[in-house]
């Protein structure tokens, strides 16, 4: 059922940190009935983009806006099912997405450079933008005008602060776009990020309609069989420095087309050299061709892995981050290992 909750009722738990109440109120400020409002995130948005947008596009629904998604990337088909007939413009039109709009709002992500394609088209807005993001400050903020604080679990835990300290309407839809971004950034509220505030929403959310099982499965469990070759290919190219607990996987160009699998088929692969026992810090490479190479890492302990990918020009958060790096699968390879190795013996 819809969870509507009035503010001053709310649970201790479930409170709003009075310093994203203050942001809230500045987001409100720029908010107004009758706005049309584009949402835009990350490319090859994960369950917390996807989430967080599709959540945020029915809330702001709820305040006589009209809402369309502009994402550098195509919207992920394992959460097409957030969409549902009440959100559908969820497309990649480029910059004409956010041709006639009055606002944008940037979710999960605090520097412009991850909009891809997209990122000139803000620059270059004259309307205002503002940011919702759970990640450390990147080098070009889209906006000055944020709801940002690394220590949310997500990006969808600030979208339900947002929606209950204004008293907006929890839906099934929207509880279910939530939970969906929370169960995702957490790992299944199995990282380091979990904290009794987050278990505190998801209670709140299964209180709104969110079924578990069915998001299990729809999120977990409908995974295509050529992911299961690509993650053999991947485990196959594993190599272990155990000395300094640093692991590391590979992929290389083309073999997402050989195995028929989309770029939302790698998320959670990394998990994999990190679960080594002893494992301090993980890496996944994968080959983008034309000789770019992302890389992820990965951490356990006190390893900031955010430090670490700045140095190549990403970032992200302390046990996770990214960097998109120039040069072939070999080279990258040996330089941000070679890194990885001075980190860790500096730690």
């Amino acid at each position: 059922m819809p969870l509507a909750i009035a503010p001053a009722s709310l649970p201790d738990l479930l409170r709003v940190p009075e310093a994203r109440r203050v942001q809230i109120a500045a987001l409100d400020a720029a908010i107004t009935p009758g706005m049309r409002v584009a949402l835009s995130t990350h490319m090859n948005a994960d369950g917390d983009g996807c989430g967080s947008q599709s959540a945020l596009a029915r809330l702001l629904a709820q305040r006589g806006c009209s809402v369309r998604i502009v994402n550098p990337t195509p919207w992920p088909a394992l959460f097409a099912f957030l969409l549902d007939d009440d959100v559908v413009d969820a497309t990649s039109r480029g910059a004409a997405g956010l041709a006639d709009i009055d606002l944008l709002i940037v979710l999960d992500i605090n520097d412009v450079k991850r909009l891809g394609q997209l990122a000139d088209a803000v620059r270059a807005l004259t309307v205002p933008v503002l940011v919702i993001d759970h990640h450390e400050p990147g080098d070009e903020p889209p906006s000055a005008v944020t709801l940002a604080d690394t220590s949310a679990s997500a990006t969808g835990e600030l979208i339900f602060d947002f929606a209950t300290a204004l008293g907006l309407t929890i839906t099934p839809r929207i509880a279910r776009s939530l939970y969906t971004a929370i169960v995702t950034d957490t790992g299944g509220f199995r990282f380091s990020n979990t904290r009794p505030r987050t278990h505190a929403i998801a209670s709140a959310l299964l209180s709104a309609g969110v079924d578990p099982e069915e998001m299990y499965r729809r999120i977990y469990a409908s995974v295509p069989e050529g992911r299961l070759h690509l993650l053999r290919e991947v485990l196959g190219s594993l190599e272990l420095d155990r000395t300094r607990g640093l692991t590391w996987v590979s992929l290389e160009a083309g073999a997402m087309e050989r195995h028929g699998v989309s770029s939302e088929d790698l998320d959670g692969i990394v998990e994999h050299p990190r679960s080594i026992a002893g494992t301090r810090l993980a890496l996944f490479f994968r080959d983008l061709g034309h000789g770019k190479v992302k890389v992820s890492f990965r951490s356990t302990g006190d390893v900031d892995v955010n430090q670490l990918a700045r140095q190549f020009g990403g970032g992200g958060h302390v046990k996770a981050a990214g960097a998109l790096v120039v040069g072939s699968l070999s080279a990258v390879r040996e330089r941000v290992v070679d890194a990885s190795q001075r980190f860790l013996d500096a730690e």
